[in-house]
């Protein structure tokens, strides 16, 4: 056996002549069964005739029963894990002679683990104020609040505005909305449908025009200037629930306000340890990658950006963009996708050899608890969705998905834990995910 470079290897397999003789010979004689030639009943045709007329097909049979069965052998022999397709170059197979033929394929790295526990990874166990308790329950008080007419008046900053809304000019398709909600001067509203519809009153009409940027993400409104009737409705003022026991009893089996907010303290500080401890994993994993270098196959890398590619599609078809439309080198794609993909892969083979030396697997009560999760999600029979799962390969995955985290888990667990270094000063931002959705609603999605 011949390393080329990497993964890569090669072989020179011959066949000895008998070998060759013997399946040629039973090639010939299973067509001879089943010819049908001019003259001669079905299968009884001379074997010399067969082998003259279906030489080419005889050939062809012989050597799809040769090639890999010696070449397993030859796997087997070399105890070699073999990854990839082989690719057969060199075939020598002429009549009276060994059967040559090079086969190149990619085997499964061999490397030797480093230290994989002990790991040094800024970490600090997440804290909930108060601040942050009341910031969550305002959010559910934002979630509950009742949006109640007002008298007729004017439009002013702050109200919320009920409107019909239609385009009479500037798209081919009209667009057209009977009850839209919008904050005036909120910074969610477009300015043009404040300035235009400040201080109009119930049962008033304003006409304008809107101007959308080239880029803009819907395709049937982008760079175009949409005239615009809207009407005035309903003037509505948003009212919040007050903070009480009551309004603890109304969310669920608490008994006071009190009792709500613990629940939430948990809440967030559960959240918290999740995300912190996710990002000090993927710390851990870059160290053990970046500490491990070896090559590996390159079939795995194609295959995980092919996973990866497949992902972004998706995720692009599900926001309304076709990636049909995408004038997009996906050459350079894919090789922007290398490094990363390389990285993910090595990460993978790293992770599960620590599951085989440490003897991590996912048990049966795990894959349970996913498949049932599955079933809830999915409003399905357990069993039935257990089967789906099994029929399609996904239960090994979930089975995988599993075994992988537990492995990162043991990692976290055994990684030796030091506070992260004060960051700079930056401007205060809202918290990722701390913001609540209003009932406004961007005009432009009219």
């Amino acid at each position: 056996m011949a390393l080329i470079e990497g993964c890569k290897h090669s072989l020179e397999i011959t066949v000895p002549l008998e070998e060759v003789e013997k399946e040629t010979e039973r090639a010939a004689a299973a067509i001879q069964g089943k010819a049908r030639l001019p003259g001669f009943r079905p299968g009884k045709a001379p074997l010399g005739i067969v082998r003259a007329r279906f030489a080419g097909d005889i050939r062809q049979d012989a050597l799809e029963k040769l090639v890999p069965r010696f070449l397993n052998a030859a796997f087997e022999q070399d105890h070699l894990e073999v990854v990839s397709q082989p690719n057969i170059s060199d075939l020598h197979f002429h009549a009276g002679e060994p059967l040559k033929f090079k086969a190149e394929f990619e085997v499964a790295p061999a490397f030797e683990l480093g230290e994989y526990t002990g790991v040094t990874v800024a970490y600090a166990e997440p804290v909930v104020s108060d601040a942050d308790v009341d910031a969550r329950i305002n959010e559910v008080r934002e979630r509950k609040a009742e949006y109640v007419n007002e008298d007729p008046r004017p439009l002013a900053d702050g109200d919320y505005a009920v409107i019909s809304l239609e385009s009479i000019s500037g798209v081919e398709e009209k667009v057209q909305q009977d009850e839209l909600t919008l904050k005036i001067g909120d910074e969610a509203t477009l300015p043009v449908f404040t300035e235009n519809l400040r201080g109009a009153s119930p049962e008033e009409s304003r006409e304008f025009e809107v101007t959308y940027p080239a880029d803009y993400d819907r395709a049937t409104l982008a760079g175009r200037t949409v005239k615009f009737k809207a009407t005035v409705k309903a003037v509505r003022r948003k009212e919040l629930p007050e903070a009480n026991d009551e309004f603890a009893k109304d969310l669920g089996d608490y008994q006071s306000l009190d009792e709500l907010k613990e629940a939430i303290r948990k809440s967030i500080l559960h959240e918290r340890e999740h995300a912190a401890q996710d990002d000090s994993k993927h710390h851990i994993i870059e160290k053990l990658v970046t500490e491990h270098t070896f090559a590996v196959p390159d079939v795995f890398v194609d295959r995980q950006i092919e996973v990866t590619l497949n992902n972004q599609l998706q995720q692009l078809a599900a926001q309304g963009v076709d990636p049909r439309q995408l004038k997009l080198d996906w050459q350079k794609v894919r090789a922007a996708q290398q490094e990363r993909a390389t990285r993910d892969v090595r990460a993978s083979l790293i992770l599960d050899k620590i599951a085989d030396r440490e003897a991590i697997v996912p048990t049966q009560e795990d894959v349970d608890r996913e498949v049932q999760r599955f079933a809830r999600q999915q409003r399905e029979p357990v069993a039935a969705v257990r089967a789906k799962l099994q029929k399609d390969g996904t239960l090994d995955r979930i089975a995988g998905q599993i075994r992988t985290e537990k492995v990162l888990s043991f990692l976290f667990d055994k990684a030796r834990k030091e506070a992260p270094k004060p960051e700079p000063p930056k401007s205060e931002e809202p918290e990722k995910g701390a913001s609540v959705e209003e009932p406004t609603v961007d005009a432009t999605e009219a």
